[in-house]
């Protein structure tokens, strides 16, 4: 059994058969062989950033049952903190059969992984270039963002180009505004005029060139993603259905969960990994807190924004579970219930090949029509006024 985390230094194994070793490939190597000589079989090491990452590719070519164990679930006792401590207590909780291990997806889908994600990270970086023009511009005294929603637009985007080229001219400015701006013409021209300096054109220059190249970037990965997503094609347009899903919304989800759900027995499982559900904090009695663990937060983040685009659908279950659960729990709890009921669907439908079908508004009122009109009587009486409660029929000696 070998002590699963691999420390940054060398040397012999000590006197209790500890060993440490490089982290480069040729230490890693020399510690497979190692562990093979030793006759191990089993291997825990801690997910911990991407540092078990090229451990795990070197081991996995050995003989070896590797077993990916959560950080947070293998803490040491606080104040032992070492490599050759945390090793050896990684080792013992693996012969005691303590470790639960992690989710590791099949090879294709961590490399599509990888795709997504740091699609995600240009365009966040994207994001922060497009504001940095916009700076520019208010040092010019150019209130372009007050009169339009997007400076990187396509009125924007040219009148950027032609205050770089060195028109400053107002009304020519005003030539380029589309049509669709809200904005008035005399708010404008006033919101055009300003004192461009040379400085200021270099350094829009500069700050468009870097959005260009990032956009350029963006296009790169979409094009891989598509040429490599043959595995993934049907997952993918089984996730665009559920609504709020869009086809680069189901490629992330896709990438994150693959496509093989033996790893989850349940949705609640899966729910539970993504970091969906409520913590289980309770104490003589009390819950201390409800609020929701870290989870995998690629995929945390994009089940959020896609609950919010899915309770804009009206007349359908996702928009009629967010309206019942915001007036009970709030608009956070509640988007997050609609991000789990998304993440459920996405569970069944690869695993039960099966497509997705909107149960309607309707199916979360269980209530009877009576239960219904007592529970609003109580409303009224909460009010100060008296209601008497009568069928249709009998509505004649009603009174108020």
């Amino acid at each position: 059994m070998a002590r699963g985390k691999v420390s940054g230094y060398g040397g012999e194994p000590g006197p209790d058969g500890v060993r440490g070793s490089e982290t480069n490939t040729p230490g890693l190597l020399a510690l497979s062989d190692w562990l093979t000589e030793q006759g191990r079989t089993h291997v825990a090491m801690e997910a911990t950033g991407v540092c078990w990452k090229p451990v795990r590719h070197i081991l996995s070519d050995g003989d070896f049952t590797l077993i990916l164990a959560n950080a947070a679930h293998v803490k040491n006792v606080p104040g032992r903190e070492t490599d050759v401590a945390d090793a050896t207590w990684l080792a013992d909780l693996l012969a005691l059969g303590l470790i639960r291990p992690g989710f590791v997806p099949e090879e294709a889908t961590r490399e599509m992984r990888a795709l997504p994600r740091t699609r995600k990270q240009l365009v966040r970086e994207q994001g922060s270039h497009i504001q940095r023009p916009q700076k520019t511009l208010e040092d010019a005294n150019i209130k372009l963002s007050s009169v339009l929603t997007n400076i990187a637009g396509v009125s924007g985007r040219d009148i950027l180009e032609a205050l770089i080229g060195g028109e400053t001219d107002p009304d020519q400015l005003l030539t380029l505004v589309r049509r669709g701006v809200k904005a008035s013409p005399e708010k404008l021209r006033a919101s055009l005029q300003g004192h461009v300096t040379d400085r200021h054109r270099f350094l829009l220059r500069l700050h468009l060139r870097q959005v260009d190249a990032l956009d350029d970037a963006i296009a790169e990965i979409d094009a891989e993603v598509d040429r490599d997503l043959d595995p993934f094609r049907d997952a993918v347009r089984l996730s665009r259905i559920i609504p709020g899903v869009s086809d680069l919304t189901a490629q992330v989800i896709v990438s994150e969960i693959g496509t093989d759900m033996g790893r989850f027995p349940t949705a609640g499982h899966l729910i539970s990994w993504a970091g969906l559900c409520p913590r289980n904090d309770e104490s003589a009695g009390k819950r201390r807190s409800t609020r929701l663990r870290e989870g995998a937060p690629w995929l945390k983040t994009t089940l959020v924004q896609c609950a919010w685009a899915a309770t804009r659908k009206k007349a359908s279950y996702l928009h009629a579970q967010f309206q019942r659960l915001r007036q009970k729990r709030g608009p956070r709890k509640a988007i997050c219930a609609v991000a789990a009921s998304i993440l459920t669907a996405a569970h069944h439908m690869p695993r039960d090949g099966t497509s997705y079908s909107d149960l309607g508004p309707d199916q979360l009122r269980s209530d009877t029509r009576e239960a219904q009109a007592r529970r609003l009587a109580q409303k009224i009486t909460r009010l100060g006024f008296s209601r008497q409660i009568a069928p249709a029929q009998q509505a004649e000696g009603v009174s108020v």
